[in-house]
């Protein structure tokens, strides 16, 4: 289907016949991630999905709001890499820095005090692509702004529904 099997270590010919089938069937695309985190003690969890296991919190890790970060900037680098293979265009080197500022009085459950969600986030995407013309840039920005799952979720107002069991 497409001309490059493998380029940026992404199989463009899988990603291209998902995308054919997402094009006929926009079903497909439709995703639902179901996962579990469970305290291990301290500020530390571990979070399941299916056969995956990571951890967060505790001393020398990332604790939520970082990874929150962590999540947008992996977010563009795969939507990136993702378009750029599409392209045909090698990546030679990609990072994505990314700074928010949020205030813990909320979350230390001190009153009248402003949310504890972040109030900020800026990030620079910096990419080096040797053979990319002006439009193929972008491009890859215009999909960095609409193509990202994390960027559009933060930047959206998720209905969020809780349920608290206690025993």
């Amino acid at each position: 289907m497409g001309q490059f099997a493998d380029i940026n270590g992404v199989n463009v010919n899988k990603k291209l016949e998902f995308k054919a089938l997402v094009g006929k069937d926009p079903s497909k695309a439709d995703t639902t991630s179901a996962l579990i985190a469970h305290w291990v003690g301290g500020s530390r969890s571990r979070v399941e999905l299916k056969d995956k296991v990571t951890h967060l919190g505790g001393p020398g890790e990332f604790d939520s709001m970082q990874m929150l970060l962590a999540t947008l900037a992996a977010c563009d680098i795969d939507v990136i890499a993702l378009h750029a293979s599409f392209l045909g265009l090698r990546i030679e080197s990609l990072s994505v820095e990314a700074t928010g500022h949020f205030n813990l009085r909320s979350y230390l459950g001190l009153e009248n005090g402003p949310t504890s969600a972040y109030d900020t986030i800026s990030y620079t995407v910096n990419i080096s692509l040797p053979s990319a013309t002006a439009e193929q840039i972008a491009f890859l920005r215009k999909r960095c702004e609409r193509s990202s799952p994390v960027r559009d979720s933060l930047a959206s107002a998720i209905p969020l529904k809780m349920e608290f069991k206690a025993t």
